[in-house]
């Protein structure tokens, strides 16, 4: 369809299936954000370290802020060319090929519950391997050990996956199967490059990983490129069959939406985790300070490379304040708390919840918080609780700049970074100038500007990227001491939270 065709009205829907909730946004061709529905759905923690969702709920959710967008943009006249589909990565999710019933809870990527089966593999000596064909380490934030606990669990799954009657995804291939009414199994390349099972090398799932982590071939969606035909939604749900023309994994999908095409390139997005994504072009690039190499986007058959690395909780951690601690009503008060907070107070939070993330991928690793005194307030914690993502995104660059990649600056995105006091403070510890685009929600418009192109929108990703607009710059302030005071403080808290120390 050529991009003369397109009448002005036809608009692109983003499913932005996410970790805390689902988000459905309606964008125009130019990007702009139309309409927008959201919803947030349970967690639930069974045990420690373990973290799970309802698939239903997932299902339910998504359904129901669709069809409030949809229903928004009909109602001004809109019409919707295509969905892109973005998602929480690696969280894994087995169903009934023939009921579409899931055979349990999805397991989160957060949850830890197979640490000690990765332990083991890498006690045994595949680590090495495993890192050559996939980029990734061995850890349970990735799905083929949660696919693997979730087989050997559950009654007779493993015999029914290896008769072919089960199905695994990610969560963005059991959307596929639902909206296109059980007719399509597949995924994109980004998500697959985050199963531990996918050689990114040759673009194909593996036959050492798959004996490796006991996972049956017939349990494994087909991979396609980021923006492909990936079929048509099932008429009944939304009252017409709309083309589903593209999907990535949601921080992939923010890579796209800040429109980080060249090598070099780099973003951040802080929503329940921190991802820090640096575009590698078409060579992967090995880390030598344990961040991931991982497929940005498959476009045209060509694949696009990057390093990233994952911290586990940027606003989790804000989500621990309001929920687990009740210090805070709302995420919308922490920037004038963290503004009233005695400006040099040595309160550290380490936020190791769920273990820590790059470049310390110690799984064991558990929260703290040192430096409390008595006039240590609420206020402190959430200027702690602030900081603890500045300082863990430091981390990141500087193991990507041992690497051999220094960037210039920062393009940040994701709800926390409405937060001027955040992204300034972001600035000054990473000494660098960050800047925050005027669309912030680059995650659902990547999954746009994807299906935009597939359908012929766009001709290009560097026309995408003409898009691009910035909101705001934050320059660094200028004080080299203070900021060294900080991160050796940061780092000695870091330190006496690892569980090796």
């Amino acid at each position: 369809m050529s991009h003369a065709a397109q009448p002005p009205a036809q608009q692109l829907l983003a499913i932005d299936q996410g970790t805390t909730s689902s988000r459905a946004m309606i964008f125009d061709r130019h990007g702009r954000a139309l309409h927008t529905a959201q919803r947030e759905f349970t967690q639930h923690f069974p045990r420690d370290g373990w973290v799970e969702h309802d698939p239903e709920e997932i299902w339910q959710t998504t359904l129901a802020v669709s069809t409030a967008a949809l229903e928004a943009s009909r109602s001004q006249g809109g019409e919707v060319a295509a969905i892109g589909i973005t998602n929480q990565r690696e969280t894994t999710l087995i169903w009934d090929r023939a009921s579409g019933e899931p055979i349990g809870r999805a397991i989160v990527w957060q949850d830890r519950r197979t640490a000690e089966h990765c332990a083991r593999l890498r006690r045994d000596g595949m680590q090495e391997m495993v890192a050559a064909k996939t980029g990734l380490l061995l850890d349970p934030y990735f799905s083929a050990t949660k696919i693997g606990w979730l087989l050997d669990n559950t009654p007779g799954a493993r015999a029914r996956a290896e008769r072919g009657e089960l199905a695994f995804g990610t969560v963005d291939s059991f959307l596929l199967w639902r909206l296109t009414g059980g007719r399509v199994h597949a995924t994109d390349a980004s998500n697959a490059s985050r199963t531990l099972l996918f050689n990114i090398h040759e673009n194909r799932w593996d036959d050492d990983l798959l004996k490796l982590f006991k996972v049956p071939a017939a349990l494994l969606p087909q991979v396609r490129d980021s923006a492909a035909d990936y079929g048509e939604t099932d008429p009944e749900l939304f009252g017409t069959a709309i083309p589903i023309a593209g999907i990535a994994g949601d921080q992939q999908a923010a890579a796209v939406g800040q429109a980080c095409f060249a090598p070099g390139m780099i973003k951040s997005t802080y929503g329940t985790g921190c991802f820090v994504l640096l575009n590698t072009g078409e060579t992967p690039v090995r880390s030598k300070h344990r961040l991931l190499t991982t497929i940005a986007y498959r476009i045209d058959g060509r694949t696009t490379y990057a390093i990233e690395g994952a911290i586990f909780s940027a606003g989790a951690s804000i989500q621990w304040l309001r929920d687990g601690l009740g210090v805070i009503d709302s995420a919308d008060q922490c920037e004038a708390l963290a503004r009233s907070a005695r400006t040099e107070s040595g309160v550290y939070l380490v936020p190791a919840f769920t273990g820590l993330g790059a470049p310390h991928w110690d799984a064991e690793a558990r929260g703290a918080i040192f430096g409390l005194t008595r006039d240590s307030g609420i206020a402190e914690l959430v200027r702690a609780t602030l900081a603890s993502v500045c300082y863990q995104t430091k981390d990141l660059l500087d193991a990507m700049a041992e690497d051999g990649t220094r960037p210039a600056g920062l393009r940040v995105d994701g709800g926390m970074v409405r937060n001027d006091w955040l992204v300034q403070r972001l600035a000054d510890t990473l000494d660098m100038p960050v800047e925050r685009p005027a669309q912030t929600e680059t995650t659902a418009l990547g999954a746009a500007m994807l299906a935009a192109l597939q359908i012929g929108l766009y001709d290009s990703l560097e026309e995408i990227g003409q898009h691009w607009r910035c909101e705001a710059r934050f320059e660094p302030t200028p004080n080299s001491e203070r900021r060294a005071r900080r991160l050796a403080g940061w780092r000695d808290a870091v330190s006496r939270s690892l569980s090796n120390r």
